[in-house]
Order: C-alpha cells, then structure tokens, then sequence
C-alpha cells in the first residue's frame, strides 16, 4: 500500500485493486509490489492473462475454492473485456463475469485487477460496478513529476537519493518514469547499501541518445568545440546517424526557442514547466541559455533544411553535420 499512497486512491481501504490507466510498465510494478504486501503473504496467489488464457479461465478462477489456502489472491492482467471494443462471441462469458462480481464485497478472496489501456468503456454496467466496488488507482505521472514520483518510490522501497544523483538519474532516464524504474531496478541489484550515489548512477545508467546529443549542444553552446566533435564522433561510431542526431538536435533548439518567447512574454520557470511538461532541470538550463530568439529560429530553420538534404539524399557524409555543429 505504499507505493499506492503517492497516487489517487478511491477506497484505500478497500483490498480489491483496481489499476487503470494507459502506462503498463508502472502498473505492473505497482502490482506487483501491492501483491508481494505482507498481508497477502497466507493467501493463494494466482495470475490471469486474459488474452493469452482467456475469459473461461478467468471465471474458473474466480469462482473455484482455492488447493493451497483458505483465501486467493486473483490477479488479472489485461481485463480486455472492460473495453469498448469486445466481439460478440465473449457476450456469455461477459454476463457470467457480470453474475460473479457483483458479489466481489461478499467473498473472502482479494482480486488485483490490472486494466492498463489508455480508456476504458466506462458506459458498460461492469466497468461502473468494479469502480464502485474496487480501490481504483489510476497512476497518471506528467514528465515534470517524474523526479517527485521516483524518489517517493525509493522512500517507500527504503532507498535514499541526494537530490544530484536523482537529476542525473531522471535526464539520463529522458524523462520518462517507465525508463528511470527500469534503471532503478538495476541501482537497486547493484547497490551495496540502502543509499543510490551519485557515482552509482553513473557508473551503472548509460547516457541516452537524447541525452548525449543534449550534451554535444550544451558544449557547442559553451563554444567547447573540440569536446563537443569529440562527442558527436563517438555517437557516429557507435551507430547514431546525421537524420537522427539532426532530429534531437531540432528537438533541442524548439525547447530552446519555445523556453525564451515564454519567458520574454513574461512567464517565469514554474509557469513554463506547468506549460510545457518538461522536465524543471531542462528549463532551468534552457532559461541561463544567451541565444536571443531571431539566432535560435535562424539555428532551427538550417538544421530542418540539414535534416532535408540528408533524407533526399543530397548529403551523405557527417562532415555536413559537423559543419552545422561548428557554425551554432
């Protein structure tokens, strides 16, 4: 219950969980740190894909006593019958499931449901009946909460983080929770204490593409060119290419372009983030940023037209985006 109480809870206690919401990976380690409870310990614990076993399975399960305890914990993965599109040959098997769990408040067994699709049909008559029935969590995280979600993670898991090894873990994770539990989960098998150090981080999360290429700029900016080749050599042997990196690079300097006219319209830090859901680190970089508007949309234009003579064919070689590079 834990790792629950970071997000929206609708019974909290109530022990049938519902998981809902489009990002997969993060309801499944939050179900999976739910089951795992001390509390569930004496219980049977028995898993259900509904695609992969189908819905018979499903309502055997519910409705069998248990071999090896008094009570089971039921946890059902992909739970595609509460979405709008069902085909008809499932409609039996949907008003049985229907006659089974109206009477979930008056079983002994816990049931973990995990719906992790992007919309569920909320008109269905079972979909309202296990909301008003189940503990429903729907963990929603915005990029500039990923930082805040993570370390509420790691106290609960018992870790600690200093606040410059969570920044260097979130932007070596590009922002995006399911990538930076993944590298967690690797700190926490490396780790040696209940402490994840900044020298851990970097011993242990490889830079991104987005990452390095946000490195490479950073020296540019800092009129570091050799450093700055020197990267840029270093993504082209190890497989990157010119239409890539051009991407990132243009990904870059709209952040750039978009963080200065916010602020030149009179939109201080906080109000940027809220509006472009970005990371706070890359905003509070973006803001120490000199370039004035009309050199960044100047810079933004000539790398399009780069990343056009790359894709047509006319370039070939990296020379070009070294020159490009050198020219910012």
């Amino acid at each position: 219950m834990k790792l629950l109480s970071l997000f929206k809870n609708s019974t909290p206690n109530n022990p049938n969980l519902f998981l809902t919401g489009g990002d997969e990976f993060l309801n499944d380690y939050l179900a999976d740190a739910y089951i795992h409870a001390d509390r569930f310990k004496a219980l049977d614990l028995v898993t259900i894909d509904c695609e992969s076993d189908g819905l018979d399975e499903l309502i055997a399960s519910l409705t069998e006593a248990s071999l090896f305890a008094k009570r089971k914990l039921l946890v059902v993965k992909h739970p595609f019958f509460l979405t709008a599109r069902v085909p008809k040959k499932y409609q039996s098997q949907l008003a049985q499931l229907q006659k089974i769990l109206v009477k979930l408040d008056q079983v002994d067994d816990v049931l973990v449901l995990v719906a992790s699709y992007e919309k569920l049909d909320r008109r269905k008559k079972l979909v309202k009946m296990l909301m008003r029935q189940m503990n429903v969590v729907t963990p929603n995280v915005r990029p500039y909460e990923v930082a805040a979600t993570l370390r509420g993670i790691m106290t609960a898991e018992g870790y600690q983080i200093d606040a410059r090894a969570l920044q260097v873990l979130v932007t070596r994770s590009d922002q995006v929770l399911d990538v930076a539990l993944g590298n967690y989960r690797k700190l926490k098998l490396a780790a040696t204490t209940s402490k994840i150090t900044l020298a851990l981080v970097e011993q242990q999360v490889d830079l991104s593409l987005d990452q390095n290429v946000f490195e490479i700029f950073a020296k540019v900016l800092a009129k570091q060119y050799d450093e700055a080749l020197l990267r840029l050599d270093d993504q082209l042997r190890y497989g990157g290419n010119p239409i890539q990196l051009i991407a990132v690079f243009e990904n870059q300097i709209e952040l750039l372009l978009l963080v200065k006219i916010l602020n030149q319209r009179g939109q201080n830090e906080a109000q940027i983030i809220q509006k472009l859901k970005v990371h706070p680190f890359r905003i509070k970089l973006a803001l120490r940023n000199h370039l004035p508007v009309e050199h960044l949309a100047k810079l933004l234009a000539g790398a399009i037209e780069l990343e056009y003579r790359y894709k047509s064919g006319v370039y070939r070689s990296a020379e070009f985006l070294k020159a490009f590079i050198l020219n910012v």
